[in-house]
Formats: structure tokens, C-alpha cells, sequence
């Protein structure tokens, strides 16, 4: 008969299944994470990162990988928006031209309602373009 010895020295018969060996450590995760994002942030903002993640229980990457999941991001102005305001931006410039024309002129009635115009887009243009709008 053909005997021999196998990896671990037992007498075996060559013919026979060889048994899979255990190769220890951690099985294998399903999913891996395996790409990286780099976020710069000043040291104010990663304290306040830390703490958050601290409070949540978490590390750092599970609370930005939670935080952005979770996130609505909201158009800071829709095309329509940005068309009123590319409009707006055009008038007050037409607006400003004929305040100091009126200016040089002398025509003190035309001023002053042009300033108030102005005013006014500058007003309308400022909420346009605030950052206060609904966070994200």
C-alpha cells in the first residue's frame, strides 16, 4: 500500500481528501471600506467634531460617515433664483450708472429715488444670496 506522510506527519494514503486547515484571525468583513475621503477642516472645527463624536459614542469617520448620510443637501440658489439674481445685478448696475449721471447733473428729485431703488435691490439681492437659508 502506498503510504506517506501528510503536512502534519500522519500516516495517510495519498488517495484520500487532504483536509482544509483553519488559518485563524478574523473572517473577513462582507463589505469593505476601502476608499478614503479627506475632509480639511480648521482645529475649531475638528474640536467640535471630536466632541460630537465623543458625545455620540462614536469615532470620528462612524459620525462624519453617519452625519453625511443623513444630511439633505438643499440648492443654494435654484436656476431660477440665479437668473433673478443675474437680472437684478444687471438693473442695479443700470440703476447706479443713472444715480451718478443725476449726480453730476445736478437733479437732486431723480437721486433720490434712485437711491431708494437701489437700496432696495441691494436688499432683495443680499436675501437672494444669504447664507441663512435652510441648513444642510
Amino acid at each position: 500500500m502506498d503510504e506517506t506522510l501528510d503536512s502534519l506527519g500522519n500516516k495517510g494514503n495519498k488517495s484520500a481528501t487532504t483536509r482544509v486547515r483553519n488559518r485563524g484571525g478574523r473572517p473577513a468583513k462582507k463589505i469593505k471600506k476601502a476608499i478614503g475621503i479627506r475632509v480639511r477642516v480648521t482645529a475649531t472645527e475638528r474640536f467640535l467634531v471630536e466632541t460630537k463624536a465623543r458625545k455620540a459614542n462614536m469615532r470620528i469617520s462612524d459620525w462624519f460617515r453617519a452625519a453625511a448620510l443623513k444630511a439633505t443637501v438643499i440648492a443654494r440658489l435654484t436656476a431660477e433664483e440665479r437668473q433673478y439674481h443675474h437680472v437684478l445685478a444687471g438693473l442695479a448696475n443700470n440703476l447706479n450708472q443713472l444715480t451718478k449721471l443725476a449726480h453730476a447733473k445736478g437733479l437732486m428729485s431723480i437721486v433720490l429715488k434712485c437711491d431708494a431703488l437701489l437700496t432696495e435691490i441691494d436688499k432683495i439681492l443680499k436675501r437672494l444670496t444669504s447664507d441663512d437659508r435652510e441648513d444642510t
